[in-house]
């Protein structure tokens, strides 16, 4: 209501005459809330986490927890490694993040950020990676979410990514939790409308994968961007694409080290007439599908901050139209 020390003159009982009062003006409608300030950061533990995770690895019959120590139960990985579940896949934990401008009341995103092997979240995506920065950074009004996958381990395990449904049970979550750091409870009904664009390092390809296979809410999901993360599973990012050729975005970068698989995948959008790029597009609005070589497979241990240009990442995102922060157009 509008601020009024005046709104009708009060009677004074020994006056005969009525004491004027001077009526304020009506305060003007207050503007629409402007982006934080300040970024919001926090670690939390999620209940549809990818790990613990006690089923069966895909296509086989084998559990997933196959090795015993006594009461330690572990998981042997493809190159013969047993990892034990503690505390390698025990972390509930996922990284949400606020940038500075981030405008609930502007069209926003969702970047699901799923790390490579032998990273931790605060000290790879965080310090090492700088996942959280290079978002900022790119003027891109996103959420950021990222999980924590196999902890610290020469392993790409989904975990509970591989079971039918739970991408969706996960990005439901995390909407939730973003609306209480954002500390609006009204922003609830944005977040879990907002668009989801995944960005996958180096083994995060086989959650990104299973995510757009079985995740249950390839409706929300509008891009891709895979960074140097193409070892395998080609069929299912095919199978992806295809058919939203004209509503979503694909884009993978790679050096020599997933040369081969990148060109099975054009192989394989080429037997389905969808076309697509080499090198990198201007955008990557809807319909965009590119890849772009960037050499020698030296890059790739710190291809999330070095690849075709300092701050791919930063790059990458600036390039996803109608989504800028308040007076941001993008790096």
């Amino acid at each position: 209501m509008p601020a009024d020390a005046g709104a009708r003159a009060k009677q004074v009982n020994a006056a005969p005459k009525q004491k004027q009062v001077t009526r304020k003006p009506p305060l003007a409608p207050s503007p629409l809330q402007p982006g934080l300030r300040e970024a919001k950061l926090q670690i939390v533990s999620f209940d549809s986490s990818a790990f613990p995770y006690s089923g069966v690895v895909p296509d086989t019959n084998k559990p997933f927890l196959d090795a015993r120590n006594g009461r330690l139960r572990g998981h042997t990985s493809l190159r013969g490694d047993v990892y034990w579940e503690q505390p390698t896949y025990s972390d509930r934990r996922s990284l949400l993040y606020l940038p500075p401008g981030f405008d609930i009341q502007r069209p926003s995103m969702i970047v699901l950020y799923l790390h490579g092997q032998g990273s931790m979240l605060e000290r790879d995506v965080i310090a090492r990676q700088a996942v959280p920065r290079q978002l900022a950074d790119s003027g891109l009004n996103a959420a950021l979410v990222a999980p924590q996958l196999a902890v610290d381990a020469s392993d790409s395990s989904a975990g509970n990514f591989w079971r039918p449904g739970h991408f969706a049970n996960f990005i439901d979550e995390a909407s939730e939790r973003l609306m209480h750091l954002l500390g609006n409870p009204n922003a609830g009904y944005a977040f879990n409308r907002a668009p989801v664009v995944i960005v996958a390092y180096s083994g995060g390809y086989v959650a990104t994968a299973y995510a757009l296979d079985r995740g249950g809410a390839g409706h929300r999901i509008r891009g891709v961007i895979l960074m140097d993360a193409l070892y395998g599973d080609e069929d299912k990012f095919a199978n992806w694409i295809a058919p939203r050729r004209r509503q979503a975005f694909l884009l993978s970068a790679y050096t020599d080290s997933t040369k081969d698989e990148n060109a099975n995948l054009e192989g394989l959008l080429d037997k389905s007439r969808v076309s697509y790029l080499r090198g990198l597009p201007p955008s990557l609005a809807p319909g965009t599908i590119a890849f772009a070589g960037c050499g020698s497979d030296n890059l790739h241990t710190d291809f999330v901050t070095r690849a075709w240009r300092p701050d791919p990442l930063k790059h990458a995102l600036s390039l996803i139209p109608g989504y800028s922060v308040r007076g941001r157009q993008g790096v």
